[in-house]
């Protein structure tokens, strides 16, 4: 199994290291879209600089104890005290949705979410257990460890609109992308070809340590340990490829654009169950779906 697509370093929409922002200011993509690496995982801000009070989205909420550094971030590009008009949620997997009932608090902000990924964000379901037989690398292998609980935002949680809008994101439509979730979205703005991707496909090897640390550009499915239906992945990144994107940020690894990063992610939908499904899983041949049940476990 190939595992990976490799990808230009032109690719790479900013070079930042191999940490991340220690400054507490998130990395502009375009002129109103940013993002913010913490340690493992992505969040996305949308907004204009300086957007002000319930000026800007958030897209995702990142690892437990991640709650300061975001606060920071979001302070520093739209204003002190900015509270988001919403929060998107690509997923509610715990490196997603880590302080997500902190911030839903304290910004007093409404949640939306794909209806299928309800019941992992208002108490009632816990996500099938995590796959380490996978491979892949210690990411993988520790996967047991990872929480699975729902967390619980019932008294702000709300429906993507059926229209596929996307509230406070005008231009913005969401796409039902499942198969690493049964309620996983992702977003997509046609004026300028952005796409955000949750982990419907990453651009690192993040069952690897080594590959997390090192950040090369490279496309690959979604993170093994955790995508629960298959099937549904390899149609989702067909989907996304089909969008023919400009740019891609994706919940694992650096931001691309470009041809060479459209040329990749075709391969990947072209070649999805050599390059990204494992040769070995308990999901491989018997997947976890919110049509069969298997898809949400007692909490």
């Amino acid at each position: 199994m190939a595992q990976q697509v490799p990808v230009s370093r032109e690719a790479v929409i900013q070079d930042l290291g191999l940490d991340g922002d220690e400054a507490g200011e998130a990395h502009a993509v375009t002129d109103d879209l940013a993002y913010q690496r913490l340690a493992i995982v992505n969040v996305v801000l949308f907004g204009s600089p300086n957007a002000g009070d319930r000026g800007w989205v958030l897209i995702d909420a990142g690892l437990p104890g991640s709650r300061g550094r975001i606060e920071k971030s979001a302070a520093a590009r739209f204003g002190n005290g900015a509270r988001p008009a919403a929060i998107v949620l690509t997923h509610g997997h715990f490196d997603h949705v880590g302080v997500l009932e902190d911030l839903a608090e304290a910004w007093d902000a409404p949640v939306y979410a794909h209806t299928a990924e309800h019941p992992y964000l208002d108490g009632s379901a816990a996500y099938p257990a995590p796959d380490p037989s996978v491979g892949g690398g210690v990411m993988a292998r520790i996967a047991p460890l990872y929480p699975t609980r729902p967390v619980d935002v019932r008294k702000r949680l709300h429906a993507l609109p059926q229209d596929g809008s996307v509230p406070s994101m005008p231009g913005w439509r969401w796409l039902h992308t499942p198969g690493h979730s049964p309620g996983h979205i992702s977003l997509w703005r046609e004026a300028d070809r952005s796409l955000i991707v949750g982990d419907a496909f990453v651009t690192t090897a993040q069952e690897s340590a080594y590959a997390v640390m090192m950040q090369e550009p490279e496309l690959h499915g979604p993170p093994m340990y955790l995508t629960t239906d298959w099937p549904a992945a390899r149609r989702s990144v067909e989907t996304l490829a089909a969008l023919k994107p400009e740019r891609v940020i994706t919940g694992h690894g650096r931001p691309l654009a470009g041809p060479d990063m459209r040329r990749a992610l075709d391969a990947l939908a072209q070649d999805f169950d050599r390059i990204a499904v494992p040769s070995q899983g308990r999901y491989v041949d018997a997947p976890a779906t919110a049509e069969n049940g298997g898809a949400y476990r007692e909490p």
